[in-house]
């Protein structure tokens, strides 16, 4: 667990992990807009004035620019905590209400050096050992499944499953563990739910549902029908891979500890006049062409096609995991 500063205490602590360019940067900004749209008192702040500046400039180009953060190397450089404060405690008739200690739970997202874990050549800031260590001393997991990524390049297994073998000989091989599972509470994000090939998926298997409070009547999978969701795209593997991810994760994880969550960091699109969900016009993400500047030759490739992001940015399911994570592993 990271130290609180100034306090010698030991705070619980969520490791983000996916393989590199799985989304932890945008979910990070998708996280604070979420809890910043939302009526309760959670809030996501920096560590130090670098993640400050870095969580600020990234929230401002996903929700003003309307564009996606590039995928950052070398996230372990920066670190956040997610405060809330839990609901007042009730007393009993002859005692005075107390409110109950803030909550406070550090948030550490991992990056894969490029390829560290698998089978690819590269190199980054953080050694396997640094990433290791702090999975080690966390407490809570949440890991990033791109079901988009995984059907171009089918490689969740390979990212997945070395961090999963070098943990348990970590965690497990000189510990006084009996079950043979790893300790930690484990939020598996299926991310990218925004996206045709996802929601068509969900829709097929007739797990959509809508939220009657939420005012936009967005679908959404419940977290109950989200492992049968993941399942399914499995299934769709480029690399024919992914179905051991799903089993990696039941052998090295107790099944009481693992929840499955269907997230999207932008939302759907709703139009400016209704401001509903409309399953005919719901793509939040529409590719722009830069024309090249006077001057330039006029060539077949001369345009730059880029994808931006349509209209508002209104996440879905993002802030439920890591509240999920930070309330089994708080100690107020």
């Amino acid at each position: 667990m990271a130290p609180e500063a100034g306090s010698g205490r030991s705070l619980p602590n969520i490791a983000m992990w996916g393989a590199p360019g799985s989304g932890k940067t945008t979910l990070l900004a998708a996280l604070n807009i979420a809890l910043l749209r939302q009526e309760g008192n959670w809030s996501i702040v920096g560590a130090d004035a670098q993640s400050t500046s870095f969580l600020t400039e990234k929230t401002t180009a996903l929700s003003r620019d309307k564009v996606f953060p590039p995928a950052t190397q070398g996230l372990d450089n920066y670190n956040w905590f997610l405060v809330g404060q839990p609901e007042r405690r009730r007393a009993r008739w002859f005692r005075r209400s107390r409110m109950a200690r803030a909550l406070k739970i550090g948030i550490n997202p991992l990056d894969p050096p490029g390829g560290a874990f698998g089978d690819k050549e590269g190199g980054g800031r953080a050694s396997q050992q640094d990433l290791l260590r702090n999975l080690v001393h966390s407490r809570g997991i949440l890991f990033l499944f791109d079901p988009i990524r995984e059907n171009e390049d089918g490689d969740a297994f390979e990212y997945l499953y070395g961090v999963l073998a070098q943990l348990a000989e970590q965690v497990i091989a000189g510990s006084e563990v009996t079950d043979g599972r790893l300790p930690h509470y484990l939020a598996v994000c299926i991310t990218k739910f925004d996206d045709f090939k996802v929601l068509e998926t969900a829709k097929r298997l007739r797990l959509l549902t809508t939220d009657p409070e939420d005012p936009f009547g967005f679908p959404r999978v419940a977290d109950e029908d989200a492992k049968e969701l993941f399942q399914q795209l499995c299934r769709v593997s480029a690399s024919g891979n992914a179905d051991m991810v799903l089993n990696a994760i039941g052998r090295f994880f107790r099944e009481d500890r693992i929840r499955y969550f269907v997230t999207s960091s932008i939302g759907f699109y709703v139009g400016p006049r209704n401001k509903l969900f409309d399953m005919d016009d719901y793509q939040n993400l529409v590719p722009t062409v830069s024309k090249p500047a006077d001057g330039q030759p006029v060539s077949d490739t001369r345009y730059n096609t880029e994808i931006r992001i349509r209209g508002e940015v209104r996440p879905i399911n993002v802030m439920e995991p890591m509240l999920w994570l930070g309330q089994r592993i708080s100690v107020p």
